[in-house]
């Protein structure tokens, strides 16, 4: 669904488990959106956050690990469904480049959903990466 929106980004905002929960939710990505504790060690614990609003609703995020050095790990992206397909999620990712600067890669876990959309904003598809994947 295409709409005209006038969409706010702020870095590194306040914003707390409840809304992250929402935006999880409602953009479909799979997160622990019932276990709030998690949420907010998330965020407390992101070195990088970008959020993207629709007046006071948290509509998309941007949460990311990173040294400032070398390599940033971009742990979430989630828009809302109702706001895709606008330019927020390739806006987000934008954002959190202007904060890394050139000299950082930026590294991605894709969900099999997202493997097509990732390649249309500029991230090449990688074969060499490993995972011990979390118990919960």
């Amino acid at each position: 669904m295409i709409m005209t929106v006038q969409i706010t980004y702020k870095v590194n905002a306040e914003i707390n488990a409840l809304e992250l929960s929402s935006v999880f939710r409602a953009s479909g990505i799979k997160r622990p959106v019932d276990d709030l504790p998690r949420l907010g060690r998330m965020i407390e614990h992101a070195d990088i956050l970008i959020s993207a609003w629709d007046g006071n609703q948290l509509v998309g995020i941007a949460r990311a690990i990173t040294d400032f050095s070398y390599c940033c790990y971009l742990s979430d992206l989630a828009v809302n469904k109702n706001y895709q397909k606008n330019g927020i999620g390739k806006e987000l990712i934008s954002l959190v480049k202007d904060e890394l600067g050139e000299e950082v890669a930026l590294l991605l876990l894709a969900s099999q959903e997202a493997m097509k959309y990732y390649p249309r904003i500029g991230f090449n598809e990688i074969d060499n990466g490993f995972k011990i994947a979390r118990k919960r």
